[in-house]
C-alpha cells in the first residue's frame, strides 16, 4: 500500500488472522516449512547479515529488471498470432523445466531442500538464475503467474550460496548456511517489492522460526535500502509505470493540491444557526430537517458555542432529565477549523469530527463564516484533477 494508517492496517490484521484461523483449522497448526532449528554462533555475524541483505537485495533489484527485459524481448520477437504466443513460449520453457526439473512448480520442496543443506554452490546459483529466467519467461509469454513465491525461492538459493561460502571462511563463527537461505528469502522479497514489513512478517509465518527476528530484521532492512539506492520502482510499481501509472506524481500531486488550498475556497454556506437558548424539542426539529444533521449554536453575544448534532438531541429526547435542555446544553465542539487553514489540515479535522460536516470560524476562532463537508473537499480534488 506504500502507506501506514490505522484503519488500514485495522482492515488488513482483521482479514488476516480470519483467513490464518480458518487455514489452520482445516489444515494444522503448524509452519509451511518444516525447517530446523536456527542459531546465531557470534555478535560479528550480524554484519555478515547485513552484507547478506545487500548482495540479495541486489538479486532481488535484478529479478525485477530482467522479468521485464524479458517480457519486452517476447513481446518484441513474437509476430504470430496472440493465441498461438502461449503455445510456441511453452516449448521453450518446457526445453528449460527438461534441463532443471527443479524449475516446475513453486519449488517450495526445492527451496526447503536448498535450505536443508542438500545442494552445492554452484548447483544453487543455477537454480536461482533459473528460477528468475522461468518466471520472466512465463509471464513474458503470456502466461499466468506471480513474482511473491519466485522471489522466496530466488533469495533461498542466493542465501543459502552466500551461507556456504562465508561458513567455508569462517566455520566457527558463522551459523549453518540454512539459516542464511531462509533469511535470504525475505531479504530478496524486501530487494523486489521493498515491503519490509511484510517481508518480516511473512517469514515467521511460513517458517516459525522466531529466534531469527534480529538478522532477519537486519538483513531485510540493508535489502530495502539497496533496493532504493538500486532502483526508483519496485516490481510492483514499475508494472504500473509500463502502463502510464506514476503512483509518486499522483500522491504528491493530490497531497501538494491539498496544502496549497485553502479552506475558504472550497467552503460552503453555512447552514442557519440555531440560537444556544433554542428549547431541545424546537432545536431537534431544526436539526432533522438540516442538510447535515448539524447545526451551528449561536449564544446571546452572537459568538459561534459549538454544534448540535441529531445524536446528541435523539439521546436528550430519550433522558426524562432533559426536559428542559436547551441547544446551548447539548451543544459539543467540533474539531476547530479556520478559513484560512489548508485542505490538508481540514481534512484531519474532518476525520476526527463525528458529524459528517464541520463549521468553519474566522481567523479569530470565535464567529462562524462557513461550512466544510467531505463533499465540498472532494469536489475540489476532483476539479483540480480534471482541470475543470
Amino acid at each position: 500500500m506504500r502507506d501506514f494508517a490505522a484503519e488500514s492496517f485495522g482492515a488488513v490484521v482483521l482479514s488476516s488472522v480470519t483467513a490464518s484461523v480458518i487455514g489452520r483449522a482445516a489444515f494444522g497448526n503448524h509452519p509451511f516449512l518444516d525447517l530446523p532449528v536456527f542459531h546465531l554462533k557470534s555478535g560479528w555475524e550480524y554484519l555478515i547479515f547485513a552484507v547478506l541483505g545487500i548482495v540479495v537485495g541486489a538479486v532481488g533489484v535484478a529479478f525485477t529488471h530482467i522479468l521485464y527485459w524479458i517480457e519486452d524481448a517476447c513481446d518484441w520477437a513474437w509476430r504470430g498470432p496472440e493465441w498461438l504466443r502461449p503455445a510456441v513460449g511453452g516449448v521453450l520453457l518446457g526445453g528449460l523445466l527438461l534441463a532443471l526439473p527443479q524449475m516446475y512448480g513453486v519449488g517450495y520442496p526445492v527451496l526447503a531442500h536448498a535450505i536443508d543443506g542438500e545442494y552445492v554452490v554452484w548447483l544453487l546459483l543455477i537454480l536461482m538464475v533459473g528460477k528468475i529466467v522461468a518466471t520472466s519467461l512465463t509471464i513474458g509469454i503470456g502466461g499466468s503467474g506471480g513474482v511473491f513465491a519466485p522471489s522466496l525461492f530466488i533469495g533461498a538459493m542466493a542465501g543459502t550460496a552466500f551461507g556456504v561460502l562465508v561458513h567455508q571462511l569462517f566455520p566457527a563463527a558463522t551459523a549453518a548456511p540454512g539459516m542464511y537461505g531462509l533469511i535470504g528469502m525475505g531479504a530478496a522479497f524486501a530487494g523486489a517489492t521493498r515491503a519490509a514489513i511484510t517481508a518480516v512478517v511473512i517469514l515467521f509465518e511460513l517458517t516459525g522460526e522466531y529466534s531469527i527476528i534480529l538478522p532477519l530484521m537486519l538483513a531485510i532492512v540493508a535489502a530495502a535500502l539497496t533496493s532504493r539506492i538500486l532502483s526508483k520502482e519496485t516490481i510492483y510499481t514499475l508494472k504500473l509505470t509500463r502502463r502510464g501509472v506514476d503512483l509518486d506524481a499522483a500522491h504528491h500531486g493530490s497531497v501538494s493540491r491539498l496544502e496549497q488550498s485553502a479552506v475558504a475556497s472550497v467552503m460552503e454556506l453555512m447552514p442557519e444557526p440555531i440560537a444556544a437558548g433554542t428549547p431541545i424539542e424546537q432545536a431537534g426539529r431544526a436539526v432533522w430537517l438540516s442538510a447535515n444533521g448539524v447545526l451551528p449554536v449561536i449564544g446571546a453575544d452572537e459568538h459561534y458555542h459549538g454544534c448540535l448534532t441529531a445524536q446528541s438531541v435523539a439521546e436528550a429526547l430519550s433522558d426524562p432529565a432533559s426536559d428542559h435542555a436547551t441547544a446551548g446544553d447539548l451543544a459539543v465542539i467540533p474539531p476547530k477549523i479556520t478559513e484560512t487553514a489548508s485542505l490538508a489540515d481540514a481534512l484531519d479535522a474532518l476525520g476526527a469530527a463525528t458529524a459528517t460536516g464541520i463549521p468553519v470560524l474566522d481567523s479569530a476562532g470565535r464567529t462562524v463564516v462557513g461550512w466544510l463537508t467531505h463533499r465540498a473537499v472532494l469536489k475540489a480534488l476532483q476539479s483540480a484533477h480534471t482541470g475543470t
